[in-house]
């Protein structure tokens, strides 16, 4: 998520957020301290580090900010276990403990690394979903010379039918248009061919509901097309939306491997550099996943933001700032008041 684009849609309201101490391939030590970065940045919003108490205040040390305490939870999900089942059984878990503090009203938003599916697992189970959405979708803004789009689902909800693709649409139309302030965001499907219908029986079924909507939609697009932006809200099933956005990562990885093998390569390698350190600064810039913070998971009764389970504390701390950006910006509210007001159309029916 651009968190310049969040922070042009916030009040100025005090907000809590949950930090899920112990989730993620780092926790809790990068966690906590990522979450302290923000804090002291950032004293005008309350954070709530959730886990073992022992352990995060040990980390936290004795100068702690004022805007900081702690919520003890004594059980972790770890990121191999099966999620729905331990979210379940482990009822003392960070993420329970984190998601249970919003429910009852104690906490604005929830921030994890930790495994997804326990997160998707535990805002089920907890928070609920929006009334009218009938599967949660994770949003993630994507990299383009022109300005991000909106890619969903990226891991919430696999094996998506056409009405569920229908409904991603709607709520990524809607952050788009009321969070990113895009006006009536081109809306599109992603496919194994840009001819209008073409791909499995999902894609054709959601076409059809798309055509009979409001929507500004504009047809499909393929993986080659996505760097073009020519949408501004991608629709996809969770599988091949998590498989993109990993792709993205891992290539612009690959690429500037390949580079820093070159310009450490004698005799011109080093000097080349020197001339062409600005522009790759920039392009660097333009690929820092970490600043993206983490991906909202839209259609739950709460704002829920689920960073990289290799998040550091830089990126943590970019995440707690979107958690912090996206609780002020009512998005769950909004997502309700657009489905009650037009409700998505039951399977087989066209879009109103």
């Amino acid at each position: 998520m651009d968190l310049n684009a969040v922070r042009g849609a916030t009040s100025d309201r005090r907000v809590r957020v949950a930090v899920d101490a112990m989730g993620g391939d780092h926790a809790p030590e990068e966690v906590v301290l990522g979450a302290l970065i923000h804090a002291r940045a950032h004293p005008e919003d309350d954070l709530l580090l959730v886990g073992d108490e022992v352990r995060v205040r040990a980390i936290a040390g004795p100068d702690l900010p004022a805007n900081v305490r702690f919520v003890h939870a004594s059980e972790v999900v770890g990121m191999d276990e099966h999620a729905a089942q331990n979210v379940r059984t482990k009822k003392d878990a960070s993420i329970n403990v984190a998601m249970k503090l919003v429910h009852a009203g104690q906490a604005d938003a929830v921030v994890t690394a930790g495994h997804t599916g326990a997160c998707v697992a535990a805002a089920y189970l907890h928070l609920h979903r929006a009334p009218g959405v009938d599967r949660p979708a994770l949003a993630v803004q994507m990299v383009t010379e022109s300005g991000p789009f909106v890619l969903l689902d990226i891991g919430a909800t696999t094996n998506s039918t056409g009405e569920q693709l229908y409904q991603f649409a709607e709520m990524g139309s809607l952050f788009s248009e009321r969070i990113l302030g895009v006006e009536r965001p081109r809306v599109a499907l992603l496919s194994i061919g840009e001819e209008m219908g073409k791909g499995d029986a999902r894609i054709q079924r959601a076409t059809a509901l798309l055509q009979g909507s409001s929507l500004n939609f504009i047809g499909n697009v393929e993986g080659k097309d996505l760097v073009k932006h020519l949408a501004d809200v991608v629709v996809c099933d969770a599988v091949v939306g998590n498989v993109v956005i990993k792709f993205f990562e891992g290539l612009s990885q690959f690429i500037f491997g390949l580079l820093q093998k070159e310009f450490e390569r004698p005799p011109f390698g080093p000097p080349a550099y020197l001339l062409m350190r600005p522009g790759i600064r920039r392009i660097r810039r333009i690929f820092d996943y970490e600043a993206s913070g983490g991906a909202p998971l839209l259609g739950v009764k709460g704002s829920v933001i689920i960073t990289h389970g290799r998040a550091k504390r830089r990126m943590v701390s970019y995440a707690v700032a979107v958690g912090a950006g996206a609780a002020r910006a009512r998005i769950p509210e909004l997502i309700a008041e657009t489905f009650q007001r037009t409700p998505p159309p039951p399977p087989g029916e066209p879009a109103a």
